[in-house]
């Protein structure tokens, strides 16, 4: 089996690739071929036992990614993008990595597909941002997608070119809206999401962190360890069961600011709690004023997408996989 990885680069395109590695299978498919996309060189995987190969690639180009699908991978993994906030604050960088880049990736699986037959499975990261308020007190699948930030929108566009190619027979594809991942490990991204992980990650690791918004801001989470879970499951179930609604939400835990603090506190101790300090940043709670809260995840649940129960199983779920199993003194 040859598994393409677009965005290898990222924390989940690593997380991704290791599990791969440490598990040598996919479903019931041995991994003989990893393909590790990014616009820079991702690490290569590390005690693989089949052909790997990284390559740099920038998927807003138009030709660069068919390179990557001429030599027809059986599953392809598109992480690839920019990032909420990044996405709102430069508007072109957005809508050339996240809808071009897709369109292109798409386009490459079905030109590729009318020379010989050709049907690979396709899993694409998409993100609750394609919801936009005002809410129901849970979304379910069945709620409309109308985005406020440019970002969602990207992500909702993809949505609906990843339906429409599945529908057309270019490839078997399924997207899956991911929680925001917490708590993500190395160093804070450009997400407006980031002060989720920030922190907790930061005190675990002794270290002062910014909160920007209020503790009364609910938001959506699931571990980088249950993602990478998505991410395999969606590879290897039956996609006959969706029909032709091929986007679903992850399942994942609905938690306000102050919920994950206290956890921290349960699982850490004071000490990590004092190193948080409050710095209003009117940006960051205005983009996430326009945020969902809370989801109904019955259907992915019915599928077999699984996810934490508490907060203080994502912060043991990160000093288990980040810091060796303990908290550092």
């Amino acid at each position: 089996m040859h598994i393409l990885i677009i965005g290898a680069a990222g924390m989940l395109g690593r997380k991704l690739t290791e599990r791969l590695v440490a598990d040598g299978r996919l479903g019931s498919g041995e991994v003989t071929k990893l393909t590790l996309a990014d616009v820079i060189d991702p690490p290569a995987p590390t005690g693989f036992k089949g052909e790997a190969s990284t390559v740099a690639v920038d998927i807003s180009k138009p030709g660069e990614v068919d390179k990557l699908v001429a030599s027809r991978p059986d599953t392809i993994f598109h992480l690839a993008a920019i990032v909420s906030g990044e996405a709102e604050a430069d508007f072109n960088k957005g809508y050339a990595i996240n809808l071009d880049g897709t369109r292109f990736l798409f386009d490459a699986v079905r030109l590729e597909s009318a020379k010989s037959p050709y049907k690979p499975r396709l899993v694409f990261s998409s993100s609750i941002a394609v919801f936009g308020a005002p809410f129901p007190e849970k979304i379910g699948d069945e709620f409309f997608t109308t985005p406020l930030t440019s970002y969602g929108t990207q992500k909702a566009i993809g949505e609906l070119l990843l339906s429409d190619y599945s529908r057309r027979g270019f490839f078997d594809g399924i997207g899956i809206r991911l929680p925001t991942i917490c708590i993500r490990p190395g160093k804070p991204n450009k997400a407006a999401s980031g002060f989720f992980s920030n922190i907790l990650r930061e005190p675990l690791a002794g270290q002062e962190a910014v909160l920007p918004v209020a503790e009364d801001v609910r938001h959506w989470h699931a571990s980088p360890r249950s993602a990478v879970g998505f991410l395999l499951h969606a590879a290897t179930m039956d996609l006959s069961q969706l029909g032709w609604r091929r986007n679903l939400s992850m399942p994942g835990l609905s938690a306000t600011v102050g919920e994950q603090i206290e956890a921290l506190r349960r699982v850490a101790g004071e000490k990590a709690v004092k190193l948080i300090r409050r710095e209003p940043d009117p940006m960051i709670m205005k983009i996430v004023s326009g945020w969902a809260r809370d989801f109904d995840t019955s259907r992915a649940a019915s599928l077999g997408f699984t996810a934490e129960q508490s907060f203080d199983e994502i912060i043991r779920v990160h000093i288990e996989d980040e810091l060796g199993g303990r908290v550092p003194d």
